[in-house]
């Protein structure tokens, strides 16, 4: 490449004296028909600014990028080799066999003054095009009359781009379309007659075309996901593969993200990807949730991303994507997601395999597959109190909080909250039937006598709470505090809101926050509310506490399968 950019360099400076006129044109293609040519003009219009197409005296239709000064276009022409931008037989040309102008619609670039040439160290500049003519509502008509079946559906979708269009695009200018037509030329100032001069047809479609260029939209071909689809590929960039997912990074700062996702499954498959989808940090809570039963869709929104994704079953596979953004950029990127969409192919007898990934990667119990799992702002323990499936937590809990959650599953709202004892009630916003709930000991304990405590020590780590172990230490406070108890117990910050178990399973009290400050309590020194306290609290927000009946006691193994069915996580989120 690099030997055949130098041998047009030195054959094409030789011939500069030779140039009839002091403009050039980069042509790059050539088709037979006019149909084709459009087409080619079209597609590299969304790449270049400065695309040209021309009538040539052979019959054929030249696509062209300038006009430049000589010099220019022979520059811009070694760059676009050097990037493998444009076809290896594409040279610079003097115009000379160029007559009537195709591209863009009413242009006439030959027509221009001539451009200065630009510094040595300068960039090759375009000339601009210079600007239409208007036309009367009757030349407007039949100017229009002229486009193509793709340029009249591109009007439809730049009227809709701007928001005035709604309907299909089909091509077909029926009263929704000159209506938004009139509403368009309203807004710009032009007189509203519904039909588009040649220069505001013009106006319109390079608006929109120069936004859809920043995307730019290129159709991939994933053989190991086995998917096609158009992705914005001015703004991202393949990273890596991380089953079931393959990762396209945002290009420079663009802020882009996409993930194209595939692997076998069913439909059982396609379900649980669509719960866990909605656990990553990348799938706001705030959004769209729709399911089917062989697609669905998601998208969420907050403060720092937006995100849209699809996933299907095909075949015996479960494929889609998703695209990620920042806000601010929500038009452009909504029409890139349904561009996306539109395009999404799943192709058979191609799917991920479950282990498609980088040897190296990074495994952390908070990502899947390279993404973050969305965690809670804070963890503590909670247990039911009824059958109803209230639950009794710490306070410490509720700071901060937009949003709370029992198991990660069900939302919860405070009922009652007493900040001196220390102690919250949640109730689900939606009905529960636990496993079990709390009985309480309404017996006076004995003093060292053995106790546990059941919490989710770790957070949501461990999906089943610990029991730890300790004693009765004092029936009252450090100070003589009476609704305290003193544990001799080494428990850790997850495991405040969990139940104090006596010997026999029977609910004992409730363990409490540590309290901070300058003084350093002893590692195994913790305090539990006590049952009269705890019962006089629930009866004051209408709940009725169930007394532990008489009874002997029960296997550690025993306690821990009583602790599991009644005992909660409870997260706070922001």
């Amino acid at each position: 490449m690099k030997a055949l950019i130098s041998l047009l360099f030195f054959t094409l400076a030789g011939l500069m004296p030779a140039f009839a006129q002091e403009r050039a044109w980069v042509q790059i293609e050539a088709q037979p028909t006019l149909r084709e040519a459009q087409e080619r003009a079209r597609a590299y219009s969304g790449a270049f600014p400065d695309v040209n197409g021309f009538q040539m005296r052979s019959g054929w239709y030249a696509i062209a990028l300038g006009p430049f000064t000589p010099e220019g276009a022979l520059a811009r022409l070694s760059d676009l080799l050097g990037e493998g931008l444009v076809p290896v037989d594409s040279y610079v040309s003097d115009g000379a066999q160029f007559t009537r102008q195709f591209w863009p619609v009413g242009g006439d670039t030959r027509a221009e003054a001539q451009p200065a040439a630009p510094a040595p160290e300068a960039a090759p500049q375009a000339v601009a095009a210079p600007a239409l003519p208007d036309e009367t509502p009757a030349q407007a008509r039949r100017s229009e009359a002229l486009l193509s079946q793709p340029e009249r559906e591109e009007l439809q979708q730049a009227l809709q781009w701007e928001g005035f269009y709604s309907s299909a695009i089909d091509g077909d200018f029926g009263r929704g379309t000159r209506a938004a037509m009139a509403d368009w030329q309203a807004a710009r100032g032009h007189e509203a007659t519904g039909v588009l001069t040649t220069r505001q047809r013009d106006e319109l479609v390079s608006t929109y075309r120069r936004t859809l260029a920043k995307l730019g939209m290129q159709t991939i071909t994933e053989p190991r996901a086995g998917i096609q689809i158009e992705l914005p590929a001015g703004l991202v960039e393949f990273s890596r593969y991380e089953a079931p997912f393959v990762h396209f990074d945002s290009k420079g700062d663009s802020g882009v993200q996409v993930l194209l996702i595939s692997q076998s499954g069913d439909k059982n498959t396609l379900f649980g990807l669509y719960d866990i989808m909605q656990t990553l940090e990348i799938v706001p809570l705030k959004g769209q949730r729709q399911r089917k039963s062989d697609e669905f869709l998601l998208t969420g929104q907050n403060d720092k991303l937006h995100s849209y994704t699809y996933a299907a079953l095909r075949d015996g596979a479960v494929k889609g994507f998703t695209l990620v953004w920042r806000p601010g950029e929500d038009r452009l990127m909504t029409r890139a997601a349904q561009m996306m969409r539109d395009s999404f192919r799943a192709l058979p007898d191609a799917v991920l395999p479950d282990l498609a990934g980088e040897p190296d990667a990074e495994q952390r119990v908070d990502l899947m597959a390279g993404l973050e799992i969305r965690s809670p702002a804070m963890a503590r323990t909670g247990f039911y109190v009824d059958e109803k499936g209230t639950v009794l937590t710490t306070t410490e809990v509720l700071a901060q909080c937009t949003r709370l959650t029992i198991d990660d599953e069900y939302e919860a709202e405070v009922a009652a909250r007493d900040d001196a004892l220390g102690l919250a009630v949640l109730r689900p916003r939606q009905g529960l039937a636990p496993l079990a709930h709390a009985s309480f000991q309404t017996a006076t304990p004995r003093l060292k006598t053995d106790v546990a405590v059941a919490g989710f020590s770790y957070g949501g780590v461990l999906d089943q709470p610990v029991l730890t172990y300790g004693t009765l230490a004092d029936l009252r406070g450090l100070n003589g505090e009476d609704g305290l108890q003193r544990l001799s117990l080494e428990a850790l910050p997850g495991d405040a809101g969990g139940p104090v178990f006596d010997s026999t399973g029977a609910v004992m009290g409730v363990l409490l926050s540590r309290a901070g400050g300058a003084r350093q309590l002893p590692r195994d020194v913790s305090f539990a509310a006590s049952v009269p306290a705890i019962a006089a609290f629930l009866s004051a927000s209408g709940v009725d506490i169930r007394p532990a009946e008489a009874a002997a006691q029960i296997a550690p193994e025993m306690l821990a399968v009583q602790a599991a069915g009644m005992t909660v996580l409870v997260s706070c989120w922001n």
